[in-house]
């Protein structure tokens, strides 16, 4: 069923890391500036990771929690969990299949993947989508991104934090893993980055958001802490796509290609996971090059994500970690801020429709 009655929302959603802060569920209508926390049906303490609106009906929005998946039918004013498995991990990712819109994915930590084929009544989880422990962190590895090639829906990839990525060719039933040429590369010595762990491969590991494009077949685009790379041969091989050349910033959050041009792609880019920085760029032609977006923005922190428009070329919205919302409505040519209330610190997913 596809609805696109009511006005467009913006949904921003949010962790409470640190005591005090605010976390859950943020919304606020298209053109409006006032944000609503929408926490009914919702644990007291919320930890959102990841929102995904409907790609065919706006009305149904999903998030991802410590708790498991949530769904809500009307647009956030009330969510029920999803009937997901009590021990399933935390949800970083969902994905709605592009075709069939009643199979969803949802990606965990530590590392799962899950289907449902009836829209959340049921789940299973998909057995061989693990992934080998290459760099040991303080936290557990976890599926940060699904993404499904839309000329090849049977064909999924993920990206990992701090895991590298994988990928199945079979519509997730057995899974590969897509980080070997990761580790190959970061042998180089500017791709070398090591925090916390004791490996200097946990740079080049550290996945955060991937998308595969309809205009380049068996293409895919991996954001990564040590910048934007593509594999043209379905993650067997990546290359370094030199984001540097075009922009100061290189930290890769977040990486999507245009509901309505599928040579456009949208990167959020940082200095680090943590930084007084970030913005936004856009490339229109399958990342050969990149051009800053968001003109006259200043973020205060890392930009973590970004949300594009499914029927509204020209309105995109991103959200720095301490909850700066910037939009446009009008392809870039202005832009307008909108803060979440004070306590925000750290926000990781943002969506629309």
């Amino acid at each position: 069923m596809t609805t696109t009655s009511g006005p467009s929302h913006i949904y921003v959603g949010a962790a409470r890391w640190t005591s005090g802060s605010k976390s859950g569920v943020f919304r606020r209508a298209a053109g409006d500036g006032r944000w609503e926390l929408m926490t009914k049906g919702l644990p007291e303490v919320t930890h959102v990771q990841a929102i995904t609106v409907h790609p065919t009906n706006p009305d149904v929005v999903y998030v991802g929690t410590q708790s498991g998946p949530y769904r809500s039918t009307d647009r956030g004013e009330r969510w029920e969990r999803m009937a997901f498995p009590e021990d399933g991990g935390q949800v970083w990712s969902i994905l709605v299949h592009p075709t069939r819109p009643r199979t969803l994915f949802a990606g965990t930590s530590p590392v799962g993947i899950y289907r449902s084929d009836d829209e959340g009544a049921s789940w299973r989880r998909l057995a061989k989508a693990v992934q080998a422990e290459r760099v040991k962190m303080p936290f557990a590895c976890r599926v940060m991104r699904m993404a499904i090639d839309p000329a090849r829906p049977e064909q999924i990839y993920a990206a990992l934090e701090v895991g590298g990525a994988m990928r199945s060719l079979d519509g997730g039933e057995t899974w590969d893993d897509c980080s070997a040429d990761l580790v190959k590369l970061s042998e180089l010595p500017h791709l070398k980055s090591r925090i916390v762990s004791d490996s200097e491969m946990e740079g080049m590991l550290d996945g955060h958001a991937l998308c595969v494009s309809g205009a380049a077949t068996d293409t895919v685009f991996l954001a990564l802490r040590m910048g934007l790379f593509r594999s043209t041969d379905r993650g067997a091989h990546w290359q370094d796509m030199e984001v540097g050349r075009f922009s100061p910033l290189t930290y890769g959050r977040d990486v999507r290609v245009s509901p309505q041009d599928p040579r456009m792609l949208y990167a959020c880019l940082s200095p680090a996971a943590r930084s007084e920085d970030g913005s936004l760029y856009r490339s229109d032609n399958l990342g050969e090059t990149w051009t800053r977006f968001d003109h006259g923005v200043k973020a205060e922190s890392t930009m973590m994500a970004v949300a594009l428009h499914p029927r509204d070329a020209g309105s995109v919205y991103c959200v720095s970690r301490t909850g700066q919302v910037f939009g446009t409505e009008d392809g870039g040519r202005s832009w307008r801020e909108d803060r979440l209330p004070d306590g925000v610190s750290d926000v990781y997913a943002i969506a629309c429709g």
